[in-house]
């Protein structure tokens, strides 16, 4: 258990608050113009991008939403939910924006996909079909619930993991199916109405995300009209004043879809929760949904495009010249790879920035957690999950705003700042478990043998507690590589990344290029999470030696 240092709760909270509030502050301030909200509301696009956004989000969601029940209902405690648990991390730390862009290599007309299907049917050229920037989004859908439906499962485990919470899954499962249920009608018609309400949080930041995504959209979604938060951001990067002002108030209108999406789907639960417990209190004995076979197949789809995706950056990465419908490119050259091999300065920046940023978020995460109790996580949540809630075009206008105000705009400074803003949360989400879980039982037995707090920590805790501290700074890290939007706005485009060398390429026909850059983005992040596991197994190792 962790003990409170005095009062000292205050600064790791202010250190991480203070910017954030003055960020969302500095974000209305620049909302405020009413010209711009005129001219917002003038504008022919709105309306069109306005459900777009509506659509793609709630879309994104309740696909992810229901694949991820479907999933849990008829694999929870089989050996094969054991290795989802495991695979988990890894589908994780693939960053969205290098996802979308092996996504789209293997959609796009010239794509994987299309050329299998070209040599079943005689076709020589690409076929005239929008299955990238489709008008409805559908793309876009698609690689959102990909990348989506990995977090709400982890989400789901991480509720189910708890000593006490699994005990009382089991004990309703067996009392139910003496009762002649089937295992699947228990969750449908117990458990899911139980733990839904603590997966708000968690489906209200898919829900943001996707009602908000500016990387993915980029990539994958329409162009005519784009989304409402794409709009925002074009805006936003415009040097007429005006057009800043009506991103800003497009930003703002972006977060108020999301909030009234939120509020909305309240409501809905509200109104279900009655017949739902009626449903509960009848006691008719359904037979299970007959969905178990279909299980495993999604599985291996959603693991095949994973590895899909990632094959295809490789392959497109060497290959310069590869004609359709051929399978294999006429040549194979490296050129890319030379390319971002005289990048770098660019890696450099973007290793070093993620790694002074994820240090930073943990070293807030553990003072957090060295001066708080555990039942302040609890008031903590919204301040936590607020860079995932809070639409990311209206978080990072503010948070320019306050680099502007601090003159740290276009400094690495100024993004180290803002990316801590992000890494910050993320490494107390990873963090938490394993801290608020450590035997309070060790603490005592060093203060009864004399040491101080300050030597137990260093020589006792701490190294105990260096694996999930490796992996707070692997999903820092990873956060920080694939921030798109704060390094370029608040780098005013002066410190490119890798994900923006990306980005920049995807609207683009350097493809190899491309290729190379957003295979490049997600090997970072699987780089530090290899080390965080090498980190982990060989400390355990030495517990293991110490202990024999």
């Amino acid at each position: 258990m962790t003990n409170p240092v005095g009062r000292a709760w205050w600064w790791p909270a202010g250190l991480f608050a203070l910017p954030l509030a003055a960020s969302l502050v500095l974000a209305l301030q620049g909302a405020a113009d009413v010209s711009a909200w005129a001219r917002l509301f003038d504008d022919p696009a709105l309306l069109p991008a306005l459900a777009l956004s509506v659509w793609v989000g709630a879309a994104a969601t309740l696909l992810s939403l229901a694949l991820a029940l479907l999933i849990v209902t008829h694999l929870h405690g089989t050996p094969i939910w054991a290795s989802i648990e495991r695979a988990l991390g890894a589908l994780l730390a693939v960053p969205h924006a290098a996802f979308a862009v092996g996504f789209a290599l293997l959609l796009m007309p010239s794509g994987l996909l299309l050329r299998l299907v070209a040599s079943l049917m005689g076709w020589d050229s690409p076929p005239d079909l929008s299955t990238v920037h489709d008008p409805l989004g559908l793309a876009l859908i698609a690689g959102l619930v990909c990348k989506e439906l990995p977090f709400l499962l982890w989400s789901i485990a991480a509720l189910l993991r708890p000593v006490a919470q699994s005990a009382q899954l089991r004990l309703q499962l067996q009392a139910a199916q003496a009762m002649g249920y089937a295992p699947a009608s228990v969750w449908w018609r117990v458990l899911w109405p139980q733990l839904l309400p603590r997966l708000a949080l968690p489906l209200l930041a898919v829900w943001a995300y996707g009602a908000s995504v500016v990387d993915m959209a980029l990539v994958l979604g329409p162009t005519q009209p784009p989304t409402l938060a794409q709009l925002a951001w074009v805006w936003l990067l415009d040097a007429d004043a005006a057009s800043n002002a009506q991103g800003a108030a497009a930003a703002l209108l972006v977060a108020l879809v999301v909030a009234a999406g939120a509020l909305l789907a309240m409501a809905a639960l509200r109104l279900l929760r009655p017949a739902l417990r009626a449903r509960q209190v009848r006691g008719d004995r359904p037979s299970a949904p007959r969905a178990t076979a279909l299980v495993p197949p999604l599985l291996g789809a959603l693991a095949l495009v994973y590895a899909l995706v990632l094959a295809m950056l490789a392959f497109v990465s060497v290959a310069s010249v590869w004609a359709f419908p051929s399978l294999w490119p006429q040549t194979v050259s490296f050129d890319a790879w030379q390319a971002v091999a005289g990048s770098l300065p660019v890696l450099a920046r973007t290793s070093g920035l993620a790694l002074a940023s994820a240090l930073t978020g943990v070293l807030l995460a553990v003072a957090w957690m060295e001066t708080t109790p555990a039942s302040w996580d609890r008031r903590a949540a919204p301040l936590v999950f607020a860079t995932m809630l809070v639409p990311g075009v209206l978080l990072v206008a503010g948070i320019y705003q306050l680099m502007l105000s601090l003159r740290l705009d276009g400094s690495l400074a100024g993004l180290w700042l803002a990316h801590s803003l992000f890494t910050a949360p993320y490494a107390l989400v990873a963090l938490a478990p394993a801290y608020r879980g450590f035997d309070g039982r060790y603490e005592q037995t060093a203060r009864a043998l004399g040491r101080s707090r300050a030597a137990f920590l260093v020589r006792i805790k701490w190294p105990m507690l260096l694996a999930p501290v490796a992996s707070a700074l692997a999903v820092g890290f990873a956060v920080s590589v694939a921030q798109y939007l704060s390094t370029q706005f608040v780098g005013a485009g002066r410190h490119a990344t890798v994900t923006t060398e990306a980005l920049t390429l995807a609207s683009g026909g350097q493809r190899t290029l491309l290729a190379a850059y957003a295979l490049l983005q997600a090997l970072l992040p699987a780089l530090a999470f290899a080390a965080a596991w090498w980190l982990g197994r060989r400390q355990a190792h030495r517990l293991g030696m110490e202990i024999a």
